[in-house]
C-alpha cells in the first residue's frame, strides 16, 4: 500500500504540530455548520466520539509524517461507523464530515506562516499524505458500518427464520407467541399471506416488499403479504426473475402452516416440470396433481388396477391405447376433439375406441370407472413407446 506520508520530511511534523493543535475546535465547528446531521449539541456518546475522532486523527497524522509505516490503528474510526449505524444513520453524513474536515484542515495549513516557508514539493507531498490519510480513516468507518449492518442483518434474519418455522408448526403456535416472535423479527403480521417455495429464498425475499424468509429443508420458504388483489403477485414475479417457485394458497397468519405445507408439497413436482412451464406456479391450480402426489402408493395402486387391462396388449398397442384413452377422456368423449388432439382421422379414433371397449368392457360407460381411469392417467406419465430408448 502507498504511504505518501513517508515522502514528507520528518521535520515537517514538528513544524505543523502547533497549527494542528488549534484546529480541533475549528474543524468540529465547520462540520456542524456544513453537515446537517451533525448540527446538534456535542453531548453524550455522539459528542465524545466526534471530539475523539478529530483529536486522534490529527495526532496520528503528525506522528506518521516522515515514517514509512502503515496506518494500523483505525479502531476509533471503525467505531464511528458502527455508531452511525446504531443511531440509524447512513454513511453519507460521516463521509461528508470527513470531506469537510479534510478541506478545513488543509485550508488552515495552506495559509499558515509555516506552510509559506515550505518548499513546493513538500507542500504537494503533505497534501497527498493528508488526503490519503483521510481516505483510510473514511474506509475504516465504512468497514465498521458494514460490520454492524452484517451483524444486525444476521441477527434479524435469525429471528425471521425462527418466525417462519413457528408459523409452519402443526398444530399452530398460540397467537400471543406468534405476535411476540413477529415483534422480535421486526415484521408486522399481515391480514393475509402466502408461502413461496423457492431456492435462494433469502435473496429472493429481499427483493419482495415486506417478505420474510427461512432456508428450510428441502426448499426455502418466504412468507409474502397478500396486501391487494393481484399487485402482490406481480411483485413476487419481479422478485423471482427467472427462478422457478411455487406459491401456496392465501391464508390468514394462523393458517400459515397450510400454505407452507402446500407449497412444500408442490415444489418437487414443479421442479420436475409437472406443474406447467411457467416459472411461478400456484399450487391451488394443481390440486388434483397434489392430491395424487400426496398419496403416491395409493395413486400407484389405482394406476395399476385401473390400467391393468392394457397389460394384455402388445407394447406398441398399449402405448397407442393409453394415448387414445387419455385424449378421449380429456375431450369428454367427443370423437372429433379426440381426433384433433391426436392428429388422426375421427374414423381412426372410432376404430381405436372399439378396441378399448374390447379391453375395458363396461368400464368406459361407468362414471366411477371412468373417473378412476382419468385419475390413473393423471397420476402417471404415459407408457413409454417400446421403439424409443429409455430417457427419450
Amino acid at each position: 500500500m502507498d504511504r505518501p506520508w513517508a515522502r514528507v520530511p520528518s521535520w515537517v511534523g514538528a513544524a505543523v504540530r502547533p497549527e494542528l493543535a488549534g484546529a480541533v475546535d475549528e474543524i468540529i465547528a465547520v462540520v456542524r455548520a456544513e453537515v446537517p446531521d451533525y448540527a446538534r449539541p456535542l453531548t453524550g456518546r455522539f459528542g465524545n466520539r466526534i471530539t475523539e475522532g478529530v483529536s486522534v486523527a490529527l495526532g496520528q497524522f503528525v506522528e506518521l509524517l516522515g515514517r514509512d509505516e502503515a496506518l494500523t490503528d483505525t479502531r476509533v474510526y471503525r467505531a464511528l461507523g458502527q455508531l452511525e449505524h446504531r443511531e440509524g444513520r447512513t454513511l453519507a453524513a460521516l463521509q461528508s464530515a470527513y470531506q469537510v474536515g479534510s478541506r478545513t484542515l488543509w485550508r488552515r495549513l495552506a495559509v499558515s506562516p509555516t506552510a509559506r516557508q515550505l518548499p513546493p514539493e513538500v507542500i504537494f507531498s503533505l497534501a497527498e499524505a493528508l488526503f490519503t490519510y483521510i481516505e483510510l480513516l473514511s474506509a475504516a468507518s465504512v468497514t465498521g458500518w458494514a460490520a454492524e449492518e452484517t451483524s444486525r442483518a444476521g441477527s434479524l434474519q435469525t429471528r425471521r427464520h425462527a418466525l417462519v418455522e413457528l408459523l409452519a408448526q402443526r398444530p399452530p403456535a398460540p397467537a400471543a407467541e406468534v405476535e411476540q416472535a413477529a415483534a422480535a423479527a421486526g415484521w408486522t403480521l399481515p391480514g393475509r399471506l402466502a408461502a413461496l417455495a423457492v431456492d435462494d429464498v433469502v435473496e429472493v425475499a429481499a427483493r419482495i416488499p415486506s417478505a420474510i424468509a427461512a432456508d428450510l429443508d428441502p426448499v426455502g420458504i418466504a412468507l409474502v403479504p397478500a396486501v391487494d388483489r393481484t399487485g402482490w403477485i406481480e411483485r413476487v414475479r419481479t422478485g423471482l426473475g427467472r427462478r422457478r417457485a411455487v406459491l401456496g394458497p392465501v391464508v390468514e397468519p394462523g393458517d400459515a402452516h397450510r400454505s407452507i405445507a402446500r407449497a412444500q408439497t408442490a415444489w418437487p413436482l414443479h421442479a420436475a416440470g409437472h406443474l406447467g412451464p411457467e416459472a411461478l406456479s400456484r399450487a391451488d391450480e394443481h390440486l388434483l396433481v397434489l392430491l395424487l402426489a400426496g398419496e403416491p402408493e395409493l395413486a400407484e395402486d389405482l394406476r395399476r388396477r385401473a390400467l391393468a387391462p392394457l397389460g394384455d396388449l402388445p407394447a406398441g398397442a398399449a402405448t397407442r391405447a393409453e394415448e387414445t384413452l387419455r385424449a378421449w377422456l380429456d375431450a369428454h368423449g367427443d370423437v372429433t376433439a379426440t381426433a384433433a388432439a391426436l392428429h388422426v382421422h375421427p374414423q381412426t379414433v372410432r376404430y381405436r375406441l372399439a378396441g378399448l371397449r374390447d379391453v375395458f368392457g363396461d368400464a368406459l360407460d361407468d362414471p366411477t370407472s371412468r373417473l378412476e381411469l382419468a385419475l390413473a392417467l393423471r397420476g402417471a406419465a404415459p407408457l413409454p413407446d417400446p421403439g424409443e430408448p429409455p430417457g427419450t
